[in-house]
């Protein structure tokens, strides 16, 4: 895509938080170009929030931002879906601490985005091209990203249970293989972990109707799992809506092994940290060096 785009029209949803459990009304509005994404706390005097590295605050079970002491928490799935449907700017009016999580997956904001439509500027798109390798390693979970002309991933996940072992997805994310092969997945989470998690404060608003989850040998929620694979997609999504706080397009093979927010986040700040890493292109430079190295 050549130009910089944002929401046509406003689109809303109201659910509840994962984590917090409480009440949430968000509303994604048009922005100007070169806005990126940026939350409005309307309960604090629209007070902003950018959806940016600089701004991480907590990567634990969800990644979180906080500016100035004011939280937007689990900010992954909706990063990941504008990120992938490809949104430059949107202002996202939120009432409260946490993005809604409502069906568990980023499928309800991409039918929320095909509602608003998108709206290109005259401005340049610029991309975010990765120059050199860079790896971030804790034992036996890795991940890495490589320089490529395109946006490629490459997400491995291993967990000890019958439905899931050993996972793996490879794809290059367009905004179509995004929506009916990723945006689907549903966050997960076991059983047996349930009464830990909730004596460390979190999924106060988890339900069947918004996370799967796993028993023994089975998923508790009617109907089953949506792809044999849907934890490994899943993973994928959160991956893409934390690599999503570079702020621009990413143009790179990410090769995750078993990683989790907190060092989706490492690998970022590691990227951002260092300009000799990446370089910034736009759509027509980037057509010129493609079209270059296919010349014999």
């Amino acid at each position: 895509m050549r130009f910089e785009t944002t929401v046509q029209r406003p689109v809303e949803a109201r659910g509840v938080g994962l984590h917090h459990g409480v009440p949430v009304h968000i509303r994604i509005l048009p922005a100007p170009p070169s806005t990126g994404i940026v939350f409005l706390r309307t309960d604090l005097d629209r007070f902003p929030v950018p959806a940016s590295w600089r701004h991480v605050a907590r990567v634990s079970y969800a990644t979180s931002l906080m500016r100035q002491g004011v939280l937007i928490s689990t900010t992954e799935h909706l990063l990941s879906v504008l990120y992938s449907m490809g949104v430059d700017n949107a202002y996202i009016e939120i009432d409260n601490l946490e993005v809604p999580i409502l069906d568990g997956s980023g499928k309800p904001y991409v039918e929320l985005l095909r509602q608003a439509g998108l709206k290109a500027y005259r401005r340049r798109k610029k991309y975010l091209r990765i120059r050199r390798p860079v790896s971030v390693e804790t034992g036996n979970k890795r991940i890495s990203i490589l320089p490529s002309d395109r946006f490629l991933l490459t997400c491995d996940i291993f967990f000890d249970h019958p439905l899931i072992g050993r996972q793996s997805l490879d794809l290059e994310v367009t905004p179509e293989r995004y929506a009916t092969e990723i945006a689907p997945a549903r966050t997960f989470g076991f059983e047996h972990e349930l009464p830990q998690m909730r004596d460390m404060g979190l999924i106060r608003g988890a339900s069947l109707d918004n996370a799967i989850c796993f028993e023994a040998a089975s998923v508790a929620n009617e109907g089953g799992l949506r792809f044999p694979d849907e934890c490994c997609r899943h993973k994928t999504l959160d991956l893409i809506g934390d690599l999503a706080l570079v702020g621009r397009p990413l143009l790179g093979h990410i090769i995750a092994e078993r990683a989790g927010h907190a060092m989706h986040a490492e690998l970022v700040k590691r990227i951002m940290s260092d300009p000799t890493i990446y370089e910034i292109l736009s759509f027509d430079q980037l057509a010129t060096r493609v079209a270059h190295s296919l010349v014999p």
